[in-house]
């Protein structure tokens, strides 16, 4: 059975930092692209970072780009999200999921799992 659980999240002011961890159960994760998405109240999901099998090919979205970092450890079996210079905008519940390929992608159908979330709260 595949569980992904993340952790985490919190309550942090705008400027501030936060490191999000993802750890993948029942998956040979060094074959699995990875993401992190997020959703905010009244929006749709969207596309945050993603990152391949081995972790050398990485990608953003440009609202995050140069401020959010994605990593992955598969010898613990655990992708990070490493959130610098926070902006409330950035206020969601981020979610990783497992990528049905090497690859990550921007598409959400594409990720054959999913965790619960965490929630990340910027105040201003």
């Amino acid at each position: 059975q595949v569980q992904l659980v993340e952790s985490g999240g919190g309550l942090v002011q705008a400027g501030g930092s936060l490191r999000l961890s993802c750890v993948a159960s029942g998956l040979p994760s060094s074959t699995y692209g990875m993401g992190w998405f997020r959703q905010a109240p009244g929006k749709e999901r969207e596309f945050v970072a993603g990152i391949s099998g081995g972790g050398g090919t990485s990608r953003y979205a440009d609202s995050v780009k140069g401020r959010f970092t994605i990593s992955r450890d598969n010898a613990k079996n655990t992708v990070y999200l490493q959130m610098d210079s926070l902006k409330p905008e950035d206020t969601a519940v981020y979610y990783c999921a497992a990528a049905a390929a090497y690859f990550s992608t921007y598409v959400a159908s594409q990720y054959v799992y999913w965790g619960q979330g965490t929630q990340v709260t910027v105040s201003s």
